[in-house]
Parts: C-alpha cells; sequence; structure tokens
C-alpha cells in the first residue's frame, strides 16, 4: 500500500503536491516521497507525514557517471519499498524514474509539467533525451499534460505512444490559501516576478524591462523574488544580481516560503518565460486578483486571458516586456481592479486545486481496482 513520489526538489513535492499527497494518505496509502535533499524535506516528513529518502541528484549534471548513479539509486530505492504506483514529476525524474519502474515492472505516471531545457535547447544529448523520454513515456499507465501545446509536441514527435493521457489545469490552485486581496490603492505601481533564477525563466529580460523603465523615469518599483544557486544550466549567478541591486532598477528578496504578501504589496505579476508546463505564480498571483504579464509561449499564454486577465509579451524581447508594463501606470486603479477580479473568477471556475487532486486519485483507483473517491 505504498506509493512513491519523485521530484527534482523536495520543494516541487511539498509546495505544488501537498493536497495530493495528503489525499493519497486519506485513502489509506503510505507515501514516500524521493527527491534531493533541500530545506522542504524535513518538513514533507514532519508536516505532512511522509518517508522522505534523500536522492543523490544534481539537476544541471550531465555527468555519465553521476547520471548512472543516480538511476541506479533511484532502481534500489524501487526495489526495495516495491509501491503499488509511482507519480513521477519533472523530466529527469520522468526519465530515471520510468526506466527504473520499467526494468522493475512497477507501473507508473508521468506528470509533463512543462518540455524545460531538453526540448527549448538542442543539441545532440538533448535529441537523444528526447528519443528516451518517448520510450518512457510509452510504458507508463497515464500521462498528465499541463497545456494543449506541449501534448501537440510529444504526440506530433511520436513521443506517447498509446498511453492514456489527461490534460490538467497546471497543478492547480488551493484557492483557500491564495485568497483574493484587494490592489494596493494610492500605492506606488509594483512590479514582482517571483521564479528560481534561471535565464529560461526571462530573469535577464525582466532586469532589462525594469532598466528601460528607470531610464524612462517611470514611477515603478520592480520586485524580484526567487531561489539563487539553482542546479541548471541557465541559472542566474549571484553577481548579476547584485549588479541589478546596484543599478536601482530592481529590489531582490530573496526565496521565501510564502509568496502571498508579497503578491499582496504588487499590482502585476510579471513572467516573461521562454516556456511553461502551467505556471504556478501566475496562477497563485491571479487567485489573489493580480493580473499578469506574460510572454506569448507555449504555457504562459494559456495561464492568462490576453486582455481579460493579463496581457502577452514577445519573448525574449526586453523592449517589448517594458512596453507591456509601461502601459499599466496609465490605466488607471478601476481598470487595474477589474482585471484582477476577472483573474480570480478565472482560477474559481477553472484552476481550482481540487480538480488536479482528483485526477490523481482517478488514476490511482484505475491501478488499484476500486473507487477511492
Amino acid at each position: 500500500m505504498t506509493i512513491v513520489m519523485t521530484s527534482n526538489t523536495s520543494w516541487y513535492l511539498y509546495n505544488f503536491r501537498k493536497q495530493t499527497i495528503r489525499a493519497i494518505q486519506e485513502r489509506g496509502f503510505s507515501v514516500v516521497c524521493l527527491s534531493p535533499l533541500d530545506d522542504f524535506s524535513v518538513r514533507l516528513e514532519s508536516e505532512l507525514g511522509v518517508t522522505h529518502i534523500a536522492l543523490p541528484m544534481e539537476g544541471k549534471s550531465t555527468r555519465i557517471v553521476q547520471e548512472l548513479r543516480s538511476l541506479l539509486f533511484i532502481f534500489r530505492t524501487f526495489r526495495r519499498y516495491r509501491p503499488l504506483f509511482v507519480f513521477n514529476f519533472t523530466i529527469k525524474l520522468n526519465l530515471y524514474g520510468g526506466l527504473a519502474c520499467t526494468l522493475l515492472r512497477l507501473p507508473f505516471a508521468n506528470n509533463i509539467s512543462g518540455l524545460g531545457t531538453a526540448f527549448i535547447h538542442d543539441s545532440w544529448l538533448f535529441r537523444r533525451v528526447r528519443q528516451v523520454y518517448g520510450s518512457v513515456n510509452r510504458r507508463a499507465r497515464h500521462l498528465f499534460f499541463q497545456n494543449e501545446e506541449d501534448l501537440a509536441v510529444f504526440r506530433d514527435a511520436g513521443l506517447l505512444g498509446k498511453t492514456p493521457m489527461t490534460l490538467l489545469p497546471g497543478s492547480g490552485v488551493d484557492l483557500d490559501h491564495f485568497a483574493f486581496q484587494p490592489l494596493p490603492i494610492g500605492k506606488t505601481i509594483t512590479f514582482v516576478m517571483i521564479a528560481r533564477l534561471l535565464g529560461d525563466k526571462g530573469v535577464r529580460e525582466y532586469a532589462g524591462a525594469c532598466r528601460l523603465l528607470k531610464e524612462q523615469g517611470l514611477p515603478v518599483r520592480c520586485l524580484l523574488v526567487g531561489p539563487l544557486g539553482v542546479s541548471n544550466h541557465s541559472a542566474i549567478t549571484e553577481e548579476e544580481v547584485l549588479a541589478w541591486q546596484g543599478e536601482g532598477i530592481l529590489e531582490y528578496r530573496g526565496a521565501t516560503d510564502d509568496v502571498r504578501p508579497v503578491i499582496a504589496e504588487s499590482h502585476v505579476l510579471v513572467l516573461p518565460s521562454y516556456r511553461e508546463g502551467m505556471p504556478r505564480t501566475v496562477l497563485e498571483a491571479a487567485a489573489m486578483g493580480r493580473p499578469a504579464i506574460v510572454t506569448d509561449v507555449p504555457g504562459c499564454r494559456q495561464a492568462i486571458e490576453a486582455g481579460v486577465t493579463g496581457w502577452l509579451c514577445h519573448v525574449r524581447d526586453e523592449q517589448s516586456l517594458a512596453n507591456a508594463m509601461k502601459a499599466v501606470p496609465g490605466m488607471g486603479e478601476g481598470q487595474l481592479k477589474v482585471v484582477g477580479e476577472a483573474a480570480r473568477k478565472r482560477m474559481e471556475c477553472s484552476f481550482d486545486e481540487n480538480i488536479v487532486v482528483s485526477a490523481y486519485i482517478r488514476c490511482l483507483s484505475r491501478m488499484h481496482g476500486k473507487d477511492l473517491r
């Protein structure tokens, strides 16, 4: 009666899959979380009551020996626990977890929460990764996608086979936790970007757009929130962030366990990412009544309704982003209020976290042979 959930960070499992873990436990299963050790590993055990296994893995590593060690560790963990089912999250764990499950003949599901570096960039290595990804997905019991365009990419590339699929509204939002908050009235227009500090998230474009706004003398604040030192090839360096702060173009708030206060003090969220599955920060901000400016790329454009709950800009284009940001101060508090309220309403209609949790329970019901709802 053990269910294993895997991810490339414990932070992801705690913040994005907490309610799914609780729903599985409520139905009598024990949960084992397999992920690298970080600040949230202990919280998975102490707050959620799971068994956490520290996975020796580096997100940005491509060294064959290191990757084989990680794969072997996953294989041995699965062989030890012989779980009833495995839910894999994030690309590396979809690959490695899926391979280990295939070798041990364990049923598993992969969550395609975005195409990531393996699809944004092209090289011999990433082409091989995509081939293996397809082979693993064809052996899964179920696949979960977070936007139609990623699903189309996988289908067109022959990476799916006949595996059953479900299209989800991202990882959903806890609408009670992220309650609606009125806009800060009479305050300087404040933008916030909340993300892991990666080049692929568009952090440099955000900094460039903030610089353009400052040069034009616009009275706005620009906040940046997220962890430094992320294990990824496109990671932003601390020196870059210090330089931006030194210029006075943005305020770096560091990482936080609770993004609600910084969303509440802001007027608009900004995410100029190169590609997403379904960006959680955009959904959380929308649930709190904040519109967003996002890039016109898969995942991001599905997270808003352009012109209704937010606005689009061109990808990798700081001038386009600056133009979209520059338009906000001229809207007035009344128009921003209307857009923010529309964003909240859209979350209530289509992005409730319960939709996502129910999809995972249905998948587990089919595997277990009884209705667990």
